[in-house]
């Protein structure tokens, strides 16, 4: 897909969301269960069934996956989706590219053995290795956008509002 096909593809998306901004609130949804025979949750992902259950480092198998490596999964998948897509809008020549993410647990604060121990990541790194010739400039640039539209970026930047519910 080159640039004139996806500003195509996306110009009649762009004029109904400007016509009608409730055009372009869309909520998104995920499921999956509790499974009865272990510590593990299986979500439902469209194509398949993906079990999530315990790290290593908290006593897990390692034969599920672990929900902080799809979070960070999902991080490269939006970022890489998004730079392909800055890059073809702006004709950015890009040959090769590869996305990587890596984030730092203490696990300490999730299994509770320390209260200073923070739950969750302390950081994340987003890096793009690019095979490219372009100026420095617009290498800045592109990853300028990839950051300011990727979506999961800029959720985990931006702490949503998050609520917890449960029925019965």
């Amino acid at each position: 897909m080159d640039a004139i096909e996806l500003k195509a593809m996306q110009a009649p998306l762009k004029q109904a969301y400007r016509d009608d901004a409730s055009q372009a609130l869309i909520t998104l949804r995920a499921r999956g269960s509790i499974d009865d025979q272990s510590v593990a949750c299986k979500v439902e992902t469209g194509r398949a069934i993906a079990v999530a259950g315990l790290h290593p480092a908290t006593g897990g198998s390692g034969l599920e996956l672990c929900s902080g490596d799809m979070l960070l999964e999902a991080l490269v998948a939006c970022a890489g989706v998004t730079l392909k897509a800055v890059a073809t809008a702006l004709e950015f020549k890009l040959g090769a590219a590869t996305v990587e993410a890596e984030g730092d647990l203490d696990f300490r604060g999730t299994l509770g053995v320390a209260k200073d121990a923070p739950i969750g990541f302390r950081a994340i790194r987003l890096n793009f290795a690019l095979d490219t010739d372009e100026p420095q400039e617009r290498i800045d640039a592109l990853l300028k956008l990839t950051e300011r539209y990727c979506v999961v970026f800029q959720t985990i930047s931006q702490k949503p509002e998050l609520t917890v519910s449960a029925r019965r």
